[in-house]
């Protein structure tokens, strides 16, 4: 195999230097176990508190304004780093696997929509017990995951990181972020095969440990890949290499077509995640309550308004005047189940024109389609997060006028390239111009069914 430069060099010296960056995992475990262990066990914040001062303002700061937004741009900028050599709860699930009992992963395990539905129930259990803003729930939702990934990986594998393949939360998400990446470990099949014969640096074999469980002879594009370095130069055959970012959407989106990841794109981060972020804002919401409220006050039925539910159900700090009624807790679950609903199956309707408009309907053309809209579902999300970071900030009256330039900014790229990514993607099924304008016209309208929604969270409802 040829040299292929810097690149590639970088990801040798990561396979060579191993040991260090098992030595930087544990350092980060040590940081997020204080982080979301001592902050639990102290006193709530007062009036009085700033994020210098107080550990419990910071730790939030640092995980919903800091810590997530920035995982999911590392994902887009630099594939899945964060999984192979940062995260805490993959190391401590590959260690636990080390020492565990080996059982070979079930199959009900290997359900292909777990991305999905743990997203979804991850998503809206942080909101019923306010999860961004409370060390408690931060310890139930964040430390719970993390044990959950350890007892797995006590149970199933050798030295794999089972949890992160088939059930964290965020596998999937960071799955279709990592394929706008702008490189990838890039398996020569070639040089795979000769190595049957010469070895490798002809010399024999020496098998590497792929935690995540990719396939690595099969291995295509940066989706399931976790960038540890590992397996570079292996078999003289892997080797880390810059690739166009829209490539992977683009030229593998068919193979890797299937319902669950059009399930997570357009009513997981288009529809769940919209909502949770939208009922805090939402005037919708607040008058959708009061009707409610009112309707069960006049039919002389007051349990719901009772606010008896324990935190760890829904929010309940009263010494922060924030109770949550058994009427809040349901309505924000209704609330977001509603938004996912309306959201995604507008989303799906209109993908479903624009898949029309190329020929005759195919399932597998909708689901490669409906991919092209990745970095406006990431950018959503990213801002969504981040109004918790220019939240926190403003607390501070720290001077926010760049904010909404920023947020049409973002927005205004994340559209161009979803765009431009449907806009390949229509080539792979046409070559008729007409066509696929026609098939643009109904994707730009999806485009402008998600900008709505950002449109009413930070400008519509904000202006009222």
């Amino acid at each position: 195999m040829t040299r292929p430069g810097r690149l590639a060099a970088a990801g040798q010296w990561m396979q060579r230097h191993g040991g260090l960056i098992r030595g930087i995992q544990w350092v980060v475990v040590a940081v997020y176990a204080f982080l979301i262990l001592v902050p639990a066990v102290t006193p709530l914040p007062d009036d009085t508190a700033h994020l210098w001062t107080n550990l419990t303002l910071a730790a939030q700061f640092v995980f919903w304004g800091i810590w997530w937004p920035f995982v999911l741009l590392s994902m887009v900028m630099l594939g899945r780093v964060w999984c192979g050599v940062l995260c805490p709860e993959g190391a401590l699930a590959e260690f636990a696997s080390k020492y565990g009992r080996g059982w070979a992963i079930p199959r009900w395990m290997r359900w292909g929509g777990w991305p999905f539905v743990a997203f979804g129930i991850t998503t809206i259990y942080g909101q019923m017990v306010s999860v961004y803003q409370y060390p408690k729930a931060v310890l139930l939702v964040l430390g719970g995951s993390t044990f959950a990934a350890m007892v797995i990986g006590l149970l199933y594998g050798r030295e794999k990181r089972v949890w992160c393949k088939y059930l964290c939360p965020v596998n999937g998400v960071f799955s279709l972020l990592a394929r706008l990446a702008p490189f990838h470990y890039k398996v020569d099949e070639d040089a795979w095969r000769l190595s049957y014969k010469n070895g490798e640096h002809g010399h024999r074999v020496i098998p590497i440990n792929c935690a995540p469980l990719v396939p690595l002879r099969n291995m295509k594009g940066a989706s399931d890949c976790h960038m540890c370095g590992r397996c570079s130069g292996h078999r003289d055959a892997i080797a880390l290499t810059w690739r166009a970012p829209s490539s992977e959407v683009v030229q593998l989106g068919d193979r890797q077509a299937n319902p669950w990841d059009t399930a997570l794109i357009l009513y997981g981060l288009l529809g769940i995640a919209i909502g949770a972020f939208h009922w805090t804002a939402s005037r919708w919401f607040v008058d959708l309550k009061m009707f409610f409220a009112t309707w069960l006050v006049d039919h002389d039925i007051t349990w719901p308004l009772d606010t008896n539910a324990p935190w760890f159900l829904f929010t309940h700090y009263p010494e922060q005047n924030d109770v949550f009624s058994w009427l809040d807790g349901t309505m924000v679950i209704g609330y977001i189940l509603a938004t996912a609903l309306v959201y995604g199956t507008a989303l799906l309707v209109l993908l479903m024109g624009a898949t029309r408009m190329l020929g005759r309907f195919s399932a597998v053309r909708l689901h490669h389609l409906t991919q092209g809209l990745i970095p406006i579902a990431g950018a959503g999300v990213f801002l969504g997060l981040s109004a918790t970071t220019l939240s926190l900030l403003r607390a501070e009256h720290l001077s926010l006028w760049w904010a909404s330039d920023m947020r049409i900014a973002i927005l205004a790229i994340a559209n161009l390239w979803s765009a431009w990514l449907a806009w390949l993607v229509t080539r792979r099924y046409s070559e008729r111009f007409v066509q696929r304008g026609l098939a643009m016209v109904w994707f730009a309208a999806a485009l402008a069914v998600v900008d709505s929604a950002w449109w009413l969270m930070f400008w519509g409802w904000a202006s009222k």
